[in-house]
């Protein structure tokens, strides 16, 4: 749950400087973009803070000769871990430098990113590759990252400080696609935000671009994954004939605490013993409701995020409202770079994915038993692997974005993003070692209520090892309903009532 820190900081920000890439990069053209990219709700800046401790190195110079010795003060309250940095080459007071220079040096191989963004006159989306630069700030605060939980179940206002957004002065130019900050803390630790359009990289994009950030920074003369644009793989005519819909917007469920501004936002832990025995439940559940077609527990096996996701999606219902008697719908994004035929290209960064959907009425999802709804998860993910089923989903998605339309704020959808296998956390690594925390700011998209995020666990609470973080945005006077829920996972006997249908 959210943390409302006690500790009151004060933000000292610079001038923002405009990265530019630090070598010549091909100029004066123009990029197109593929048909997922177009996509109208893709269309924000999503930003990620990641958190960095202190590695505790001062460098200082005698005689010509650099020195390295650790902090004199031993009396830090704090546990910021005493790490050597792996190179002389990342032996620097300010991360901030060694940030900016890294990012100056993958902007050559990521050079679209330090372009310009803007839609046309037809609705389709263009990069102008005039190397403008990645707006760039570094900021101060008088404060340790310990006394901020290394921003563990940190509330919405302070994360917010930690990021910004560069709104172009003139809409003609369009806007910059990517934006970072560099927070300092007292402790040496900091922060990086980096904000990144998802109308040019999906999770996997970015985590690429944030990797090779960090090998250059490291050291490494060029990213070992080279970067491959090439959008014109996932570009499709849209489907003949009226829109489709994957379920007839009229259809969809309400819910009396919508529409509203009055959002939370939370993040839920859901630590490894409590998925672990909700698989358990969930197979013996649907080895029991199959016994005549003897099923046995050695060949049913239900992943994570199917238990998970059917046990999120069915809480939310409930937590909403929701009418029993109109459809409520689940999308996961699935990434396709593996399941095309052929395969998309090493190193292709742009938005890979389509939704592998399962459509319930309020009253099924709510009353059936979860083992069902989990099932249903995972065929759908099998059926959505194709390619008939990738290039259907493409041609629907370009017929929309002719339309212009947007989805998302009814409460009744449920979009799902899995960033637990993108390596965002402990396996980049700017010279600090890796990042001990990586939280999402809560952008909107889907009017906020409709998006859940999955997320590794952090290095901050060893408890979390092998667990999942939730993260739902939902009307205030729904989340106390939800919480309930999310609690009931650490009841041992959490799904004994499974099949009553109560709410």
């Amino acid at each position: 749950m959210t943390n409302h820190y006690n500790t009151a900081f004060s933000i000292e920000k610079k001038e923002v400087v405009l990265v530019k890439p630090s070598k010549p990069t091909p100029s004066s053209h123009v990029l197109s973009l593929s048909t997922i990219d177009n996509d109208h709700n893709l269309q924000l800046l999503c930003q990620t803070i990641y958190v960095y401790k202190s590695n505790h190195v001062i460098p200082s110079i005698n005689n010509g000769h650099s020195h390295h010795h650790e902090n004199g003060n031993h009396n830090n309250t704090h546990d910021d871990n005493h790490v050597q940095p792996k190179s002389d080459h990342n032996n620097q007071t300010d991360p901030a430098s060694l940030i900016e220079k890294a990012l100056s040096d993958v902007l050559v191989f990521y050079y679209p990113l330090a372009g310009m963004m803007k839609r046309k006159s037809d609705g389709r989306l263009q990069i102008n590759c005039n190397a403008i630069g990645v707006p760039f700030l570094v900021a101060s605060v008088d404060c340790q990252l310990s006394s901020l939980d290394y921003l563990d179940g940190i509330d919405v206002e302070t994360a917010q400080k930690l990021v910004f957004d560069f709104p172009s002065h003139d809409p003609n130019e369009g806007e910059h696609p990517l934006v970072f900050q560099v927070t300092k803390f007292t402790c040496g630790g900091f922060t990086i935000g980096m904000g990144l359009s998802h109308s040019v990289c999906d999770g996997s994009g970015a985590a690429q671009f944030y990797r090779a950030m960090a090998e250059l920074a490291s050291g490494k003369s060029e990213p070992s994954l080279k970067p491959v644009w090439e959008r014109e793989k996932l570009v499709s005519k849209s489907t003949p004939g009226p829109p489709k819909f994957i379920v007839d917007p009229a259809s969809l469920a309400t819910s009396p605490f919508l529409p509203t501004n009055d959002f939370m936002h939370e993040s839920f832990n859901v630590n490894a013993e409590s998925i672990k025995r909700l698989k358990m439940d969930l197979i013996k559940q649907y080895e029991g409701d199959n016994h005549d077609h003897e099923i046995t527990q050695g060949n049913v096996y239900f992943t994570t995020v199917e238990v998970l996701s059917a046990y999120v999606w069915r809480s939310r219902f409930r937590a909403l409202k929701l009418n029993p008697d109109a459809k409520t719908m689940i999308g996961m994004a699935m990434n396709i770079r593996r399941h095309l035929n052929p395969p998309l290209p090493d190193g292709y960064y742009g938005n890979a994915f389509i939704s592998a959907n399962v459509v319930l009425s309020g009253k099924e999802l709510n009353e059936k038993p979860l083992s069902e709804t989990a099932k249903m998860i995972k065929e759908s993910k099998k059926s959505s692997s194709t390619n008939e089923y990738i290039f259907t989903s493409l041609g629907i998605l370009e017929g929309l974005r002719e339309l212009n339309v947007k989805f998302g704020g009814s409460g009744a959808t449920m979009a799902l993003t899995d960033w637990r296998q993108l390596g965002l956390i402990e396996e980049i690594d700017f010279g600090w070692g890796g990042s001990v925390n990586m939280v999402p700011v809560p952008w909107n998209m889907f009017g906020y209520v409709d998006l859940c995020l999955f997320l590794p666990c952090n290095h901050v609470n060893p408890s979390m090892k092998g667990g999942v973080r939730v993260l739902v945005s939902l009307p205030r006077a729904a989340m106390l309903k939800f919480k309930e829920e999310m609690d009931a996972l650490k009841v041992e006997d959490h799904d004994h009532n499974d099949d009553n249908g109560s709410a």
